[in-house]
């Protein structure tokens, strides 16, 4: 499963979202999301993917936005042996 896949089905179950407006373009605030639950979805990204987030910020504005982080920080933090 793809962290795209992981994170749509987590914000299923999180958010109560449909997996049919989760495209890769969906825009989070479109879906509802305040900074607050990006940051508490982020949190729970975190202990699922076994990764540690930057203490940078970084513009989240889109589903693929969320990916694209989780991908960079999953190849920094386990790269394949």
């Amino acid at each position: 499963m793809s962290s795209l896949e992981i994170i749509q089905q987590m914000m299923v179950e999180q958010f109560d979202l449909k997996i049919e407006d989760l495209g890769p373009e969906a825009q989070l605030e479109g879906l509802g999301l305040d900074s607050l639950s990006v940051i508490e979805f982020m949190f729970n990204l975190e202990d699922r993917l076994k990764i540690k987030l930057s203490e940078e910020r970084v513009e989240l504005k889109t589903i693929q936005d969320v990916a694209n982080i989780v991908d960079k920080l999953i190849a920094e933090q386990h790269p394949a042996q």
